[in-house]
Order: C-alpha cells, then structure tokens, then sequence
C-alpha cells in the first residue's frame, strides 16, 4: 500500500473507532508495525491533522472545521444516498425530513462531479408496507434518550392490558412493520421492548440516569444476541438427522 493510501486509511480508522485508539488496534486493523503506526501519526500531525493522544494512551481525532471536507468514494455516495432514502420512508415525520436536510447538506459540500453521482445514485429503495404511525411524539422521546431521562409510560400490551411504567428509554428500533423501544422496565427490573404504536402517552419524570444509558443499551444487545444464538440452536436441535440406511449411491 502506498504510504498516502496508508495515511487516508490511517485517518479513517481513528476517526471511526471508538477513540482512544491505541496503536496496537490500528496496527492489527491496518496490517502493520506499532512503529509505522508511530511514524505515520507524526507524519499526519506534520500534515495539520489534529491528533491527541500519545504511546501506551491511545490516540484520538479532533476534527477541524478549517480542514477541506473528506470525499467520499462513488460507492460511499452510494450508500448514504440509499440509508437516507430509507430513513425518508421508514421514519416519522420529523426524523424523515432530518434525513433530507442531512442529504442536502451533504451534497452542498461535495464537488459538481460527486453531486451528480449522488442525483443519479444507481440503488434505490422502495417498501411496499408502511410501518405504523407513531401515535406518540417521537422527537421527544428521543430527547429524553439524549437527555438519558426517566419516563413514565402508559402501555396498553396485546392483550389490552393497561398498565403505568417508570422506564429508562435506550433505543429506538426499527422493524418491518413496526417501531419498537428498548428500555429498562422500573416496575419488572428487566429490559423490555414496547411497540411505539401502545404508549398511550408518557410525561418526564426529572429522573436522571446518566451515565447507565450507553451499559444499559450494551447489556440488552449482548442479552438479544444471546437468545437469538440460543434460539438458532434450538431450531438445529429440532431438525432429525437423515437416518443411516446402509445404502449408497
């Protein structure tokens, strides 16, 4: 690899990993020495690229305004294109109308070349259902994930039961047909999903659970993740094993 190529590539990783990075991550990622790592962070540094960080701490990117903006590649153009195409169908109104603000404003700072890619992007994307409408506020709901603020929720669950919920809001996900919240559940002491679309209204309560949201959320994906392996198993577990006749081809 070219030593330019290496520093672009270089740049990218410690812009994208979960900083500090340490030279031995970017050393294993990048396929080289922590001494090229060493050398090539001095040599970005000499550029005006501002990196904090030093040997044995970790490095982290401090992103300056007065630097060009970063190309992107045709396939990249590609791909954000389609995600904010996506997030214009499946999201609420207001997260719909973030998506093509964000998009205009990418395109704004990319060259005449690249907007034009992106105008005539060769991937689209079309759903044929959907999803149900929020009957919630979602934008404030959303603030009081980045406020990481306890709410009170009216739930009404598949079998009409109604019940009043002190939750720790982490996450909205997305499904095919429907809008789900991962929270921690006060009343069961467990995680729990509520589809958007049975909270039939919810107040702030003041509770603040800063810092808990970002472990929280990691707790509740490990846990997904767990019991879709446990599931998988348990579907190949079911499937009978071709019986040995004795006979061959």
């Amino acid at each position: 690899m070219a030593k330019s190529d290496r520093l672009f590539r270089l740049l990218h990783l410690i812009r994208g990993l979960t900083p500090p990075v340490t030279a031995a991550r970017l050393a294993a990622a990048m396929e080289v020495s922590e001494r090229t790592i060493y050398r090539d962070i001095d040599s970005l540094r000499v550029a005006g690229a501002r990196i904090e960080g030093e040997a044995g701490l970790g490095y982290t990117m401090v992103e300056d305004p007065a630097l060009p903006p970063q190309a992107f590649t045709q396939i990249e153009i590609e791909a954000l294109t389609l995600g904010l195409a996506d997030v214009g169908q499946r999201g609420d109104r207001d997260l719909a109308l973030a998506a093509n603000d964000a998009l205009v404003k990418i395109l704004a700072t990319l060259p005449e070349r690249q907007q034009r890619q992106a105008m005539h992007a060769v991937n689209l994307v079309h759903r044929f259902t959907a999803p149900q409408v929020p009957t919630i506020d979602m934008t404030l709901l959303r603030e009081s994930m980045w406020a990481e603020e306890a709410l009170e929720i009216g739930y009404r669950d598949q079998k009409e039961a109604y019940t009043l919920r002190r939750i720790y809001p982490l996450a909205l996900s997305y499904h095919d047909r429907a809008v789900m919240l991962l929270a921690w559940c006060c009343k069961r002491r467990d995680f729990r999903m509520f589809h958007v679309t049975r909270i039939e209204g919810y107040e702030k309560t003041g509770e603040s659970y800063r810092p808990r949201r970002v472990p929280l959320l990691r707790e509740y994906i490990a846990h997904l993740q767990n019991r879709d392996r446990v599931r998988l198993y348990k579907s190949k577990q079911e499937i009978s094993p071709v019986q040995d006749t004795g006979l061959s081809d």
